[in-house]
């Protein structure tokens, strides 16, 4: 909780609207951001594409990218930047298994993400059960957040 506070603190300081685009955490990263401490005045809101058509109609995913790539976290969260008019927004992306998927491993996991002038990612490969993955990937989005809040 103290990495979702400090960006709730951020956030409303500095006046920054924030959002998230899902694959990976199917909506858990927008309820546990959503917690925040006065997320009415920073939280834009989320969206939770597991398809890739629908990640290519709503977020502007290139058709052929890799769902479970360093690129489709990348175009994922700038898409939801501009879909949601925000500040900054990140993207999480991957293979919380129990098996592989794709020809990734359990445990591949990308977030992307995506202020107004510049954007990243960074991939992780997690050990543990589907929950266990899931749960470190909503903790290291909610870093990532805070981490590329201040340059927001």
């Amino acid at each position: 909780m103290e990495d979702l506070d400090q960006l709730s603190d951020i956030a409303r300081t500095r006046g920054l609207r924030i959002a998230v685009a899902e694959s990976l955490t199917s909506g858990n990263l927008a309820g546990h951001v959503g917690a925040g401490e006065g997320t009415a005045t920073w939280f834009a809101g989320g969206i939770v594409a597991y398809f890739t058509d629908v990640k290519e109609r709503l977020l502007g995913l290139e058709p052929g990218t890799d769902p479970c790539s360093a690129e489709c976290a990348e175009q994922l969260a700038r898409g939801a930047r501009e879909l949601f008019e925000v500040d900054l927004a990140v993207s999480t992306t991957g293979v919380g298994g129990p098996g592989p998927d794709g020809g990734h491993p359990p445990g591949t996991v990308y977030l992307g993400w995506a202020t107004r002038t510049d954007a990243g990612h960074r991939h992780l490969q997690l050990d543990g059960s589907p929950d266990e993955v899931l749960a470190a990937t909503i903790a290291a989005a909610v870093r990532m957040l805070t981490f590329h809040a201040p340059e927001a």
